[in-house]
């Protein structure tokens, strides 16, 4: 069981996560990192995600509410940008840990596969 006082904070959290847990919605935040300024806008991020308007209102409305990303509207044109720094560096974070766990993966298949056939034949009958 959670303490209360502790409890609101891993909900935030585990929302947080949430919001993350889309690809498209990743690639949102990698093109908003590594855009000018950090900001896009939405005429951009439709033609790098090359999602549907609707789909991509959609999953920007989501960052939004979990309070991931920001816009602003000027005239007819809204652009949008990481709501915090350090959102693309909790990217780049996750960046590297994934790449470093499949290069594990990866020795650890390549040892595998070195192995002589005879420990992968099991037990003569």
């Amino acid at each position: 069981m959670l303490p209360a006082a502790q409890a609101p904070l891993y909900e935030i959290k585990a929302n947080l996560f949430k919001a993350l847990a889309h690809p498209a919605r990743i690639r949102i935040l990698e093109l908003l990192a590594a855009a000018p300024g950090t900001t896009a806008p939405v005429s951009y991020l439709l033609a790098e995600t090359g999602l549907e308007a609707s789909h991509l209102s959609q999953h920007l409305a989501t960052l939004r509410r979990h309070k991931v990303v920001t816009s602003v509207r000027t005239a007819n044109a809204v652009t949008y940008r990481l709501a915090h720094p350090k959102i693309a560096e909790l990217l780049a974070i996750a960046r590297t840990f994934l790449l470093d766990s499949l290069a594990d993966s990866n020795e650890q298949l390549r040892l595998a596969q070195e192995l002589p056939h005879t420990h992968m034949a099991g037990p003569a009958s």
